[in-house]
This record gives structure tokens, sequence and C-alpha cells, in this order.
């Protein structure tokens, strides 16, 4: 229909085509305090701006007329065959994007033949998620409190997990200011004016309230809003880890009989002692810039650590948004890579759901990205695929 020469049909929805485009559509349909949890950083935002720009400063050496035809995507982590060099990091309270949280990313990982690393602050316990899959995930650890640490591993063994990481960047929680300013805390509150924001999106308050799935569920019992402040104390109180040294990572070593990585490693020195300390894999993290601000990209280090631990598998987590910031980190040594924030903005979206189409677009820039360097697979990858940029982009 047509009025004083405007068409006043509705516009079809935007396609959601990138990483990009799910973040400004789960921005769209969250509260400012979960935005803000997601989304944020600590201090200046100075290591959250670095993780991206990071990959700006890399580019591609291409070669032509190799023959090639439908690049191979599969690689290896932890002994478990992937079809995608992508695991889901592990993210606390999911359930804050959307009410099936860790069920959700651990399926969908499953449909795209990956892994997801579930957090001690998950939103679905540990036994809930390992019930609602088919295949053996991944458990990550903060591991403070001796017996809170015990209880933990064994819960998650029993349940099947083979797979450890010990998040070892958390001394002290991290200045995210914007948490802060928004009520998330610590501890988490709830004013007037930030009540009727949220009523601002009803459908993620209706669902919030119904299913209350906003605590740390493996932490405390429960899920609403009471719940959720006390597993916040919960981890300020006991998984802050300020006194966490190597004679704790040797006794982790030895109380656990899977597969362990270490995750928060930024310099070669500390990766060696890792593995000394008996670690099947390191990953090489900032925690998303949410704890130490100037701390460097997790890109940029990468190189040395795994010069320095050359019979190691070395995992990246910071800044991935693209398919060819996978192909570059693949390239600098990375047997894969773990994303948090994106598969969160895909959760937000559409669930699980989304959380698969965000895997399927990794996979498709990735599939896509090869073929046009000429590269047959992400096993063939090295360093000589890559130049330095001249002038690194925006990284926005």
């Amino acid at each position: 229909m047509h009025a004083f020469g405007f068409d006043l049909r509705p516009r079809a929805p935007r396609p959601l085509l990138t990483v990009d485009d799910y973040r400004r559509a789960a921005r769209r349909r969250l509260p400012a305090m979960v935005r803000e949890y997601i989304d944020g950083g600590a201090d200046d935002l100075a290591t959250l701006t670095a993780n991206r720009a990071a990959f700006a400063r890399w580019g591609f050496r291409p070669r032509v007329l190799t023959g090639h035809q439908s690049p191979d995507l599969a690689t290896t982590v932890a002994g478990v065959d992937l079809d995608l060099p992508v695991l889901l990091a592990p993210v606390g309270l999911t359930g804050l994007a959307h009410w099936q949280g860790d069920v959700a990313a651990a399926r969908a990982a499953e449909r795209r033949g990956t892994r997801h690393v579930l957090s001690t602050a998950s939103s679905w316990t540990i036994e809930e998620v390992a019930e609602s899959t088919t295949r053996a995930h991944f458990f990550q650890l903060y591991p403070h409190s001796g017996d809170t640490a015990t209880a933990l591993m064994a819960r998650a063994w029993n349940a099947g997990y083979r797979t450890m990481m010990v998040t070892v960047d958390y001394p002290v929680r991290g200045n995210r200011e914007g948490e802060r300013r928004t009520g998330m805390g610590p501890p988490p509150t709830l004013t007037p004016v930030q009540a009727l924001r949220m009523c601002r999106h009803p459908t993620w308050t209706y669902q919030t309230l119904r299913h209350r799935r906003i605590s740390a569920r493996n932490l405390v019992e429960g899920g609403g809003v009471a719940a959720a402040v006390e597993s916040v104390e919960i981890q300020e109180r006991h998984l802050s880890q300020a006194t966490l040294n190597w004679d704790d990572l040797t006794w982790l070593r030895d109380g656990w009989q899977g597969r362990l990585y270490v995750k928060g490693i930024l310099t070669a020195q500390d990766a060696e002692k890792a593995v000394s300390c008996g670690m099947d894999g390191v990953v090489v993290s900032n925690h998303g810039g949410r704890q130490l601000d100037f701390a460097p990209a997790a890109l940029d280090v990468l190189p040395e650590i795994v010069a320095a631990v050359p019979n190691t598998e070395v995992l990246l987590d910071g800044g991935v948004r693209r398919g060819s910031d996978v192909i570059k980190a693949l390239a600098l040594g990375a047997r894969a890579v773990l994303i948090g924030r994106p598969y969160a903005y895909g959760l937000a979206v559409g669930a699980e759901d989304g959380v698969a189409r965000v895997l399927d677009i990794f996979a498709e820039e990735i599939e896509r990205t090869l073929a046009l360097l000429g590269a047959p697979s992400v096993q063939a990858l090295d360093p000589t695929w890559l130049r330095p940029h001249p002038t690194p982009l925006n990284a926005g």
C-alpha cells in the first residue's frame, strides 16, 4: 500500500548473516544489565578492544590453482574428534541470555559436531546438562576451595565429563564498571528504575520469572532472584583464587583422571610451568577482557606460547568473531578456538537454534575463507599462510 508516495508495507526482517548481526539482535532483546554482563569488560575496556584489534593486524597470503575442493574443517581436541575447530567457551549464568541456557548450548554444539565447556557457574547443573545430551562435553572449574573443587570434580566425572579446564586468572573479580552501573553487582541489585527498564523486554522478563534459571545451579538450589544473589556471593567468597598456586594445580592434576587444561595463560613461562604440572593443554585467554585491563590480547601472545610448549595442545579464547579469525588463530598454532559472547548472542536470539546458527556461520566462513585462501584443510594451516597487515583495520 502506498500513501503520499511512501511504501507503508512492513519491511522484511533483516537477515542475520554474521555474528555481529546476532549481537545487535541480542542487544535489542535483553535488558541493560544483561547486555553489560554479556558484552562488558574491565575498567577502560582496553583488553576487550585489543582482543579484536589483534586479528586485524594479520592478513592472508593466498595461493591459487591449488585444485582443492570442499576444505576439511575437522580437528581433534582432548582426543575428541570435532567437525569444527570451534568450541563453546564456559560462560556463567547463561540463563540470563535465555532460560534454556547451558542445555541449549550443549545440544547445539552436538548438532554441529563440536563440544560445549560447562561453567562452574552454569544455570543448569552438571547432571542436568549431562542428562540432556548424548556426548561427553567438557567441564570448567574455578578451583579455590579444596572441598568445593573436590565435590565438583566428582560430580563432573560421575556425570560423564572426561575433560576439564581449570580457570586460573580469577584471583579477584575484575572491575566491570558497566555491570556495576546497571545492577549486576556484586552483589546484584534491582532498583525500581531497573525493574521498569526490564519491563521493556516482556518476553525476557516473563521467561526469566517463569523458568527461574538466573542463578549458578551448581552452587545453590533454586533459580530466583534471591538464589541469584546468593550464588554471586558464593562465587565471590569461594571461587576467587587469590591464594591459588602451582602446587594447587599439581593437586588438581592428581585428582582428575581425564584430560586437564589450564585456562588463563598469557605468557610462555606460565605455559611451561603448566605443562610441568602435568597439564594436557593450555588455553590462551584473558577472560574476554573481563579481568585485568591492559593484559595482552590473546592472539598477540599465542605464537610465543605455542613455541614454548610445542608438544602440547594450545587453544585460544578471546575476540573471535569471524571464521577468518579462527583461521588466523590456527595458522599461528592454536589447535582450536573457544567462543563465548558469539554463542551467547545466538542463545539470546534463538535458544538452541540460535547457537546452532552461530556455529553454522563460523563453519561457512571458515570453509569459504579456506577455499579462497587455497588451503585444503585447517590441519594444513601454519604461519606461512599469513602476513602482517600493513594498515590494521578498525576492529570496532
